[in-house]
């Protein structure tokens, strides 16, 4: 009962900071390992919570007409193709490296979280046609890849690219984000299933945190608790990769 708790706990944390902005993995994923999965397996069941998370977020920014079609979807399958190579190479390699490659990631995700770039919420005009669209399909098949292969912190950097290049409004990153990453994500999932990967009882006990954490989430605004979050984060992220190098 304490560890149902604790996923679900966490999940919602978790499911929270990924809608809001990004790097819930970061807890998720090194608790799974800490409670006893394998470095693998605990990167496939962190993905049944991720999807469903994903999918509740998206129909909470939906309630609230923060919408991005069909652009969202022409990233996701240019996502997809690129998650699906991603996964395979996280399934075969070896668990020392893969932790050590994750506690490489979460130093980088804290750096990323105290100095991106302040991000504005003007009104932009957005690019999401032509050679924009382009760039953007290939540059989302690349994160495709690490998607696939970790997903820790990819959320960052998805919302500083579309806010960027496609010049979206943080609340709409945010949701075209969400979207994205339940296509790809989906199909990473399918790849870890089929490779037996994924633990059930843990993956959907931490689905129940992480979808109430992005419903809740996508309904707020953007601004809500944006500094505790970053605060708490970059704590609990540091933390977390000196246990993994060390432990």
């Amino acid at each position: 009962m304490l560890d149902s708790l604790l996923l679900i706990v966490v999940g919602f944390i978790a499911g929270f900071i990924n809608t809001l902005a990004g790097g819930g993995s970061l807890l998720t994923l090194p608790l799974l390992i800490f409670m006893g999965l394998p470095p693998s397996v605990a990167n496939g069941t962190n993905r049944v919570g991720i999807v469903l998370q994903m999918l509740a977020g998206t129909a909470g920014f939906k309630s609230k007409g923060v919408v991005s079609f069909p652009f969202s979807i022409y990233l996701g399958i240019s996502a997809l193709l690129g998650a699906i190579i991603g996964a395979q190479i996280a399934i075969d390699i070896k668990g020392e490296t893969f932790t050590k490659i994750l506690s490489f990631v979460m130093i980088a995700v804290v750096l990323i979280i105290v100095f991106k770039p302040k991000l504005s919420l003007q009104n932009l005009a957005e690019r999401t046609t032509g050679k924009h669209l382009w760039i953007s399909c290939i540059a989302f098949f690349l994160f495709g890849i690490y998607g696939g292969f970790l997903n820790a912190g990819l959320g960052f950097i998805l919302i500083l690219f579309l806010h960027h290049f496609n010049r979206f409004s943080l609340v709409k990153s945010n949701a075209t984000k969400a979207v994205v990453i339940s296509i790809y994500m989906s199909a990473a999932l399918l790849v870890f299933v089929l490779n037996d990967k994924i633990d059930w009882t843990m993956g959907l006990t931490m689905a129940i945190g992480t979808s109430l954490g992005g419903w809740v989430a996508s309904r707020y605004s953007v601004k809500k608790g944006d500094g505790f979050i970053k605060l708490f984060l970059v704590i609990a992220v540091s933390f977390m990769a000196v246990k993994l190098w060390f432990f």
